[in-house]
């Protein structure tokens, strides 16, 4: 781009917008969008992510209090601007039997089926759509678009909010992004240019090929034919690169992603059925040292140095896949020799019961929980908790069991966290469990003073994010490595560090491998 542009951007530019398709979900619309987000940014723009409409179990919550899906919070840290609910309006978090709980602008306002939301609902969720993206509008000067799925489901077009009805809205032009490594790309690419009608294919200007591995030279051919066949030119073709390490947004992705059990520290995560916030175990995979082993209910537990049981939309479901499992009784037993940590959910399956008498969570109604820790979770009809929250870690003294080894050296040390959750939970102060943060920021337990549950070998909280928290999560590592006759580790956070670093390689990679003379063209013409 010429130094005049850069110079007049605001005269010449206003707000310029471009749109990131996919053939298919999981093509790498959301790494693209987060790629073009720090080219520009380091290019001198103000810019912004936005994604209409996102269907994801990976939720973050913003400083307005409200949910967006967490490739939206990954795409804004790689623009440098604070995430806001006007970057994701529409957040559908799946619950089953075609159920999604839906979130307009960061709030819930309910569950609905496919067809309530398509047909009742339609025109009250592009207007929410139409409201942000305007906000946004207001702000930046360029604005860089997600799709969703793939823009060729042409049985859904009418109901479409989240690819051609919204490149239209926002006069972008679409890059389509296709996933090489799935195979059938050319055939994939030239398919959605032929399903689209003239009036959505008129948005289409380019295309990406994505996850490459092998010699180009052999690719070519097919390129140059698929140029010929869709009258649009292929930008280029991206390596697939191994070392880039960033948030998944989908939990399909925990079956095709290869976690590394060949480490010195293990810890193992149970995959519950209806895991969700997975995103809170991905700063252990930027540990040298430590590997992650996922656990399906009927698998053995294995030889592992902690257990997560990890966020789950439906902890009363899931508590009773554990126990029918019979993986409740392994985990139970493992209690007595290694540190059991549950997070939101899976702190409410770690206590005595979960009491939901209207069966607000699921049909499951009430059930016990692992019965490891002395607290009582319950589902009211009351508003979900949805807050960015900040705490303390007490004293030694006001800890119980291995929590308070643990953390002793960060006593009064603040954490940061994020709250998702409808249940809350209450200690019973009759027994030895204590709570493992004090709050000064945030819901909690219930109340709004304490958090979590510690004793034993067991705690848990409702605080996502709570080992991205270095100290926080150092310090358990430490104790693991020390139990184990390991060096304790200090130093630099490994995950803050890398993942900027994998943020600007990212950029990096899609500079050295697409043609942006076209790409500046099609944001800026």
């Amino acid at each position: 781009m010429t130094n005049i542009f850069k110079a007049n951007k605001k005269v010449i530019l206003m707000v310029k917008c471009l749109m990131v398709q996919g053939t298919s979900s999981n093509a790498g619309k959301s790494m693209l969008v987060a790629a073009l987000c720090r080219i520009y940014k380091n290019r001198g723009y103000n810019v912004a992510p936005f994604k209409s409409q996102n269907m994801s179990l990976n939720s973050y919550t913003t400083k307005e209090n409200g949910e967006i899906g967490i490739a939206q919070m990954l795409q804004a840290e790689a623009a440098m601007v604070e995430p806001s609910v006007h970057m994701n309006p529409i957040l559908l978090k799946p619950k089953g039997d075609f159920t999604s709980n839906v979130i307009i602008q960061g709030k819930s306002i309910g569950d609905m089926n496919f067809y309530q939301y398509q047909h009742d609902y339609h025109n009250t969720a592009f207007e929410a759509i139409q409201e942000s993206f305007n906000i946004l509008k207001e702000k930046y000067d360029i604005i860089i678009i997600e799709g969703a799925g793939s823009p060729a489901e042409i049985n859904m077009r009418k109901e479409d909010l989240a690819n051609m009805e919204i490149a239209h809205m926002a006069d972008a032009n679409v890059i389509l992004i296709a996933d090489i490594e799935m195979g059938g790309v050319f055939a994939a690419i030239a398919g959605t240019y032929v399903l689209l009608d003239d009036y959505d294919r008129s948005r289409l200007k380019a295309t990406v090929i994505n996850k490459f591995r092998g010699n180009l030279d052999i690719l070519k051919p097919g390129l140059d034919r698929i140029e010929e066949i869709t009258e649009a030119p292929v930008l280029g073709v991206l390596p697939y690169d191994e070392t880039l390490k960033l948030p998944e947004e989908d939990s399909a992705s925990l079956t095709t992603h290869v976690f590394d059990e060949n480490k010195d520290i293990i810890i193992g995560v149970i995959r519950l059925p209806k895991i969700s916030n997975f995103t809170d175990i991905d700063p252990f995979e930027f540990e040298e040292d430590v590997g992650i082993k996922m656990i399906n209910p009927n698998d053995e537990i294995g030889d592992v140095d902690a257990i997560i049981i990890p966020g789950t939309r439906n902890s009363t479901k899931d508590a009773k896949e554990l126990f029918d499992s019979g993986l409740a009784s392994k985990i139970i037993a493992k209690s007595n020799e290694i540190p059991i940590v549950g997070i939101c959910g899976g702190y409410q399956i770690l206590g005595n019961i979960i009491y939901d008498e209207n069966k607000k969570e699921s049909d499951v109604g009430t059930i016990e929980g692992l019965k490891l820790l002395d607290i009582e979770s319950k589902f009211q009809h009351t508003e979900k908790i949805v807050t960015q929250s900040e705490a303390v870690i007490p004293q030694k003294e006001d800890l119980s069991g291995i929590a308070g080894e643990i953390f002793a050296k960060i006593a009064g040390e603040k954490v940061t966290g994020y709250e998702i959750h409808e249940g809350t939970s209450h200690l019973d102060s009759s027994k030895d469990v204590c709570p493992l943060l004090n709050v000064q920021k945030g819901q909690g337990n219930n109340e709004g003073d304490f958090d979590g549950a510690c004793n034993g070998n067991v705690f848990g909280t409702y605080f996502h994010g709570i080992f991205h928290n270095y100290n926080f999560r150092r310090e358990f590592l430490n104790y693991l490595r020390v139990k184990k006759g390991l060096e304790a580790k200090y130093g630099e956070d490994p995950y803050e560090t890398q993942k900027d670093y994998s943020l600007n390689k990212l950029a990096q990679i899609v500079e050295e491998n697409i043609d942006m003379g076209i790409i500046d063209e099609l944001l800026f013409s």
